[in-house]
């Protein structure tokens, strides 16, 4: 059996990517091949074929770490059977029409979720889900600011915090995306192209600022800190732009509290924290829904990582194997 797979043969911009041919590799026990119908298309994909994202995969490899599909074959000691929609989830190989996932790596798709949704809800809902309940114990009633708010994981953050019954801010950088943003929930969208964010704020907190502030892009920690309320939270999520550095004092001078979130790294320290998460996590699958904007055919998964390295992307890319 013969199957096709995106390969990064070295570092470097998307366009390194290569469609090559593989021959499937027999199953080990406990194992399934999973034919892959849809693969999420994350920032960190991106990251990594650069070089530059904290995990750093042998030369070469197949990037994607979210996908979702159906299982076409299993060895003795699975725990799936054929038939099964699942969503597969490892650090490489996604960008394949097919994979062969160990039982971790393995588990159900949502009923009600297409295969693109399957593929694109898990990186978004776990970091928001983790970044705002989790660390950031955001409340009922409470402001949070959200940047990239258009973006895969800024969307997903929108709609959790006003499903919790907090009041989202989105920070966006065009009217496009502004409006996307209060498509999926946002109570304000503040344009970033057109207006300061920390004035922008001043009118809609009153001068009293945000409770929490959900930051996937590295806002400025002059702007952060003026936009947080007293003794607030900055949630860390990411560095899409420069790393901020933020001034001790400022932080102290205002008993703001600055929170790193890795989710992930989170979960494998802590695994009991992620299995307490989990079943909240799937009973908010009814209620967040990925918002899929775009899907390439596998062969153009570099000009997809193209529109995530020049934010063109709204909501989620897939490619569709």
């Amino acid at each position: 059996m013969k199957y096709r797979a995106i390969v990064c043969p070295e570092l470097g911009p998307p366009e390194v990517l290569r469609l090559e041919e593989f021959d499937a590799p027999a199953l080990r026990t406990g194992e399934a091949r999973v034919r892959i119908h849809s693969c999420g298309v994350n920032f960190p994909d991106l990251l990594m074929v650069a070089g530059k994202y904290q995990f750093k995969p042998e030369l070469p490899f197949v990037p994607g770490f979210e996908s979702a599909g159906e299982v076409i074959e299993v060895a003795e000691g699975a725990t799936v059977k054929v038939g099964d929609r699942v969503v597969f989830r490892r650090k490489t190989g996604g960008f394949a029409e097919q994979g062969v996932a160990a039982p971790h790596e393995l588990t159900p798709a949502p009923e009600h979720y297409s295969y693109d949704e399957a593929a694109t809800y898990s990186v978004g809902l776990v970091t928001s889900f983790h970044a705002l309940v989790t660390q950031g114990r955001l409340q009922r009633g409470e402001r949070v600011l959200i940047t990239g708010a258009a973006g895969g994981v800024g969307m997903a953050a929108v709609a959790l915090a006003r499903h919790l019954g907090a009041e989202p801010i989105a920070v966006c950088s065009t009217a496009e995306k502004c409006a996307a943003a209060l498509r999926a929930g946002a109570a304000h969208a503040i344009n970033s192209s057109e207006r300061r964010i920390d004035e922008a704020i001043k009118e809609i907190a009153g001068g009293r600022g945000v409770d929490c502030l959900y930051d996937p892009v590295g806002l400025p920690a002059e702007i952060a800190l003026r936009v947080l309320a007293f003794g607030g939270r900055i949630l860390l999520i990411g560095f899409a732009g420069d790393i901020p550095a933020y001034p001790a004092n400022r932080v102290l001078m205002k008993c703001a509290t600055v929170i790193g979130v890795r989710a992930g790294e989170y979960a494998r320290r802590f695994p009991e924290v992620r299995a307490a998460e989990t079943p909240q996590m799937e009973a908010l699958t009814q209620f967040v829904r990925p918002y899929v904007s775009k899907a390439y055919p596998l062969e153009q998964a570099a000009q997809a990582l193209r529109d995530i390295a020049e934010r063109r992307a709204i909501g989620r890319i897939v490619l569709r194997p």
